[in-house]
């Protein structure tokens, strides 16, 4: 292997569809990746297990179990990112996908350009955020250190809970955070039925931290599933 092949990052695509797995390979070697394929979920476990890939392209609907099963294997050993491709869109589906530990969530079809997107923000992503490290996303500046969050360079002031809705989010940033999350983890596991509380804060951190909060740049949302916080330059 030459060295330009080896410091490329690495995909593994996990699906049955020789159609998808062309379209794939194709796509991602013509932008810089590396690429490998599974047509199966145990084979895919062990691929991933062999390969150690940097991202991994995950179906739903494989031959030997379902791609949420193997979600569940790989997050038993592995905080790879991945991305699920699949033509289920019901809300349930991707909430089910993402709780169990996928980075995003892409129907099909896709625009390859979008898949590409979605591949780039998984990478940046992979690891934490240090707790001392300065997010930054457009207009917005967040100092985890700190909690000093800038706008255009000038302080805005948030409530504890607000801070907490948007670190949740920094320290996701480009993946959807699924409204389970969001109250377990600033709530608290008793709120977990009261979704109006997201609408209410995703309001407030909007009005403070948006250019023009009723068409939000930053804090998108994800009907019926949840919200991510744009990564821009």
């Amino acid at each position: 292997m030459s060295a330009d092949t080896a410091n490329k990052p690495t995909v593994l695509v996990i699906d049955d569809e020789i159609q998808i797995r062309r379209l794939l390979r194709v796509t991602l070697e013509a932008n810089g990746y590396r690429v490998f394929e599974a047509t199966a979920g145990q084979e895919g476990i062990a691929e991933a297990a062999q390969r150690h890939p940097d991202v991994v392209l995950l179906d739903l609907g494989l031959p030997d179990m379902d791609g949420v099963t193997v979600l569940k294997r790989l997050r038993e050993w592995s905080r790879v990112p991945v991305v699920v491709l699949s033509v289920r869109d019901r809300d349930d589906d991707k909430i089910s996908a993402l709780d169990h530990g996928a980075d995003d969530y892409v129907t099909k079809p896709f625009s390859t350009a979008e898949l590409l997107a979605r591949v780039r923000v998984a990478l940046r992503h992979a690891a934490p955020l240090p707790e001392n490290a300065i997010f930054r996303s457009g207009r917005l500046e967040v100092d985890l250190a700190s909690r000093r969050v800038t706008v255009d360079g000038a302080e805005v002031k948030l409530t504890p809970t607000e801070y907490s809705f948007l670190r949740l989010l920094v320290s996701n940033a480009g993946k959807v955070v699924t409204q389970r999350q969001i109250l377990t983890e600033v709530w608290g596991p008793n709120a977990i039925e009261h979704t109006h509380y997201l609408r209410v804060y995703a309001a407030h951190l909007r009005t403070k931290l948006e250019a023009n909060p009723s068409q939000p740049e930053l804090i998108l949302t994800e009907p019926g599933v949840g919200y991510r916080l744009s990564f821009r330059p």
